[in-house]
């Protein structure tokens, strides 16, 4: 589902921004690191964020990115999240970092933090 273009922008090194539901229905928005994993993208976070508890309850998303050399170069994924998990987010996070940061490990996890892997699985994609 996913097109060479369309990994492309994902594999690189762009921020990409996810929506999820809030409980009264409006969106939640907030910048992500991204990955890919076949047609899934994957995304890394903490265990008590906004967006964790609402993909809990509503596992509907959007996620945005775009080519920071040319941003009319964008790909839009609207997916559901179908698995979340703490197995390997510590290694997870650490790649994204070395991706995003080109360092080894991921800086600025606190003492006692949660770290998940969330996997979306892709409904459709457009260019924006």
């Amino acid at each position: 589902m996913l097109s060479e273009r369309d990994r492309r922008i994902l594999e690189a090194p762009n921020f990409a921004s996810v929506a999820t539901v809030m409980p009264d229905g409006s969106p939640h928005v907030s910048t992500i690191w991204i990955d890919v994993d076949g047609d899934d993208v994957l995304f890394n976070t903490s265990e008590g964020r906004v967006k964790t508890f609402n993909i809990r309850r509503d596992p509907r998303v959007s996620i945005s990115a775009f080519d920071q050399g040319d941003p009319y170069e964008q790909v839009v994924i609207n997916g559901t999240v179908v698995d979340i998990t703490r197995d390997g987010a510590r290694e997870h996070i650490d790649r994204l970092a070395k991706k995003y940061l080109g360092l080894d490990e991921y800086p600025w996890l606190e003492p006692g933090e949660r770290r998940v892997i969330v996997r979306v699985r892709t409904r459709n994609v457009s260019e924006g």
